[in-house]
């Protein structure tokens, strides 16, 4: 009987007691949880994962699997691709599937008897695959999946699975900068994907992060590597649009608290934001002197001429950048309130964002170190004796 009572103290002590009103309160263990809490036990949880091997998506899987959560994991890919995750959960509490978004009964199989359903597919291209033509040069290019079907139909697929297999919460990752007049089509396509959940499956709880940094981001490490590239970094528009960049752990454990008490969040929008915001430029020079790149330097260009440099880059891989990524970052990234305003905001229908959760948002200064280091000259052992 004691050692129930002090089995049943450390559950309550690892999971979250809150006095935030929107901070899930849970007191009571689940019908199938067993363990005390975290790893080596069982959540009482199962999850569908589409876009688990994805930037977002690893952080996800990590928060989840700590937690002793099962987990159904949609691959479009190889093994390899999901290599990573599989350290992250708990022995056996994976479930690997290979789908196409084409073959809807391989998306079922993704779902099966899932209690959740996190949707945190995205593309910030359009993929396209090689063909033969009948003319010189007698091989040409097939779009694969574009916009539209990526951010507006698999969204819509997967809320339409949702209601027929009767899943208990949906969870779909959109964008702060999701609008209908935005230049981007990436842009746009989220915004009608966001709304085609909601027509769908309006219960759904919509997370909308910033620009999401942090290690292997394709935000920081643009400027890291144009500057050891080509020694020169290029700011559209002189670099002076605004940006609120969100740490992608952040959202993560964001994501994780929703599913602590997912009735709670049903219908909700939850906006995830950095606490600062700063120019393109700004970043662009925070990221040479934390690199120690001193001798690259900051070239500004008018939008037409950037425009032009990322269609150009359009089809290579090494550096993450297209035109339509470069007319997200001519236009301003923030939240769309000021933190004042959302507190503001009357208790109904009240947009959240992550302190509403509990969870303080990470600076770029405190974590941008720990994987930038690594573009300086001999990392960070060039400053130790002994190391040069």
């Amino acid at each position: 009987m004691l050692r129930s009572l002090q089995r049943a103290s450390v559950v309550n002590g690892r999971r979250a007691l809150a006095t935030e009103p929107f901070l899930p309160k849970i007191t009571e263990r689940r019908v199938e949880e067993q363990g005390p809490g975290g790893r080596a036990s069982n959540a009482g949880l199962r999850f569908a994962i589409f876009g688990a091997t994805g930037f977002l998506g690893k952080h996800v899987c990590f928060q989840l699997g700590k937690n002793g959560a099962y987990a159904y994991v949609g691959n479009r890919g190889d093994e390899a691709e999901i290599r990573d995750i599989k350290p992250m959960f708990d022995l056996g509490h994976t479930r690997f599937v290979f789908y196409s978004p084409k073959d809807v009964d391989s998306m079922k199989e993704v779902i099966a008897d899932a209690d959740i359903v996190i949707n945190l597919i995205s593309k910030t291209h359009e993929s396209h695959q090689p063909i033969q033509i009948d003319k010189f040069p007698y091989v040409g290019f097939q779009k694969n999946y574009s916009f539209e079907d990526v951010n507006v139909g698999i969204a819509k697929q997967i809320a339409e699975l949702c209601v027929e297999m009767q899943v208990d919460n949906l969870i779909h990752v959109s964008s702060a900068n999701a609008r209908a007049d935005h230049p981007s089509e990436w842009a746009r396509t989220k915004f009608k994907g966001e709304q085609a959940v909601k027509e769908v499956y309006p219960w759904a709880t919509i997370i909308r992060p910033t620009q999401l940094f942090g290690t292997e981001d394709k935000f920081l490490h643009y400027y890291a590597n144009m500057a050891k590239t080509f020694g020169f970094v290029p700011l559209i528009d002189g670099g002076k649009s605004l940006t609120q960049p969100v740490w992608a752990v952040d959202v993560a454990k964001t994501i994780a608290r929703v599913t602590d008490d997912p009735r709670k969040f049903e219908g909700r929008t939850i906006d995830c934001f950095g606490p600062s915001d700063y120019t393109h430029d700004e970043l662009a020079r925070f990221v040479l002197d934390l690199t120690e790149q001193h001798s690259a330097r900051i070239l500004p260009l008018p939008k037409a001429a950037y425009f032009a440099m990322a269609r150009a880059m359009n089809n290579q891989s090494l550096l993450p950048m297209n035109e339509d990524i470069a007319k997200v970052w001519s236009e301003n990234f923030l939240p769309q309130m000021t933190e004042e305003e959302y507190k503001a905001q009357d208790e109904e229908g009240k947009i959240l964002t992550m302190a509403d959760l509990g969870i303080t948002a990470t600076p770029v200064e405190k974590e941008a170190f720990s994987y930038l280091h690594r573009f300086r000259e001999a990392g960070h052992f060039g400053r130790v004796d002994g190391y040069h």
